[in-house]
């Protein structure tokens, strides 16, 4: 890799090789489906609160609910009561 090389060329030249692609794709199973569910079930494209401090308050609650909602899917009422227990 050449030394001066900028941060997009060695991007570039990182998802050529076949453990940058492999590195690369699993983003659309991990992170990507996240953000997607945010905004569609629950109108996350748009913060109403202003300043930095309020849009990271904000986004940490919208991601907060949808933890929530993925543990209330798989453990149901009867597994979150054992839980509270």
């Amino acid at each position: 890799m050449p030394a001066n090389a900028t941060l997009k060329e060695r991007m570039a030249r990182k998802l050529r090789t076949k453990p940058g692609k492999t590195a690369y794709s699993r983003r659309k199973a991990i992170v990507e489906p996240v953000f997607g569910q945010i905004m569609t079930c629950q109108q996350g494209r748009q913060l109403l609160l202003r300043g930095e401090d309020g849009a990271r308050g904000e986004w940490r609650l919208l991601a907060a609910c949808h933890n929530l909602r993925k543990i209330f899917r798989h453990a149901g009422t009867a597994g979150l009561a054992a839980l509270a227990s």
